[in-house]
């Protein structure tokens, strides 16, 4: 099977638990680093805080646009 490459972006979302924690700290375990301030919206219909993070993944000058 082919090596996937790991995208140098990425936008996380969903429901503000430990699993989306989880999700975030993971990918910071993975060398992706959080790029901006995280968001958070209120869901209404499914009565629950949604929050996205934006983490990138640096090249080897320190670069997240390679």
């Amino acid at each position: 099977m082919a090596k996937t490459s790991r995208l140098r972006y990425r936008m996380i979302t969903g429901p503000d638990d430990a699993e989306f924690c989880k999700r975030v700290s993971s990918l910071l375990d993975e060398g992706y680093e959080l790029y901006g301030s995280p968001t958070m919206s209120f869901d209404a219909a499914r009565e629950q805080t949604i929050v996205g993070q934006a983490l990138v993944l640096r090249d080897g000058d320190g670069r997240a646009d390679a």
